[in-house]
């Protein structure tokens, strides 16, 4: 029995690429985002608050990023994933750092997950096209 495994993370370098290409999405948007990647402990690795982004942004951003992680599913499938079964629905709400909506996805490299990015600033399905494109900057699949 093995007394140990390899867990492969996100580096510096992917996080601040996914940084850029995130934030250049949220300026062509018009809407100031919080920007946040963190490896697959769901340490921050990268971190931006645009200018104009709101303070309550700044922590749903990492929450997100922690929550894509911590299952390694985007958090607008969560919703569908608890919604019909009462026990789940009412209960995993109120885990600290969860969030049930659009806005964090895992970050993979090929079947390793390495981390995860939240953004938070916008309407969740705004937030949703900033962080697929944080993904697209280092060519993860969203």
């Amino acid at each position: 029995m093995p007394k140990s495994f390899q867990k492969k993370h996100i580096s510096s370098e992917a996080a601040q690429q996914m940084l850029a290409a995130a934030r250049k999405k949220a300026h062509e948007m018009g809407v100031p985002m919080s920007i946040a990647v963190c490896d697959s402990d769901g340490t921050l690795k990268a971190f931006e608050r645009m200018d104009g982004a709101a303070l309550l942004s700044v922590r749903v951003a990492q929450q997100k990023a922690w929550t894509a992680i911590s299952f390694g599913m985007p958090t607008h499938k969560w919703f569908d994933f608890i919604k019909d079964d009462p026990p789940l629905l009412h209960g995993i709400v109120h885990q600290e750092n969860l969030v049930v909506f659009g806005g964090g996805y895992p970050i993979k490299d090929g079947d390793d997950l390495i981390g995860g990015i939240g953004v938070s600033g916008g309407h969740y399905t705004h937030d949703q096209k900033v962080a697929e494109a944080g993904l697209a900057g280092i060519g993860a699949p969203a």
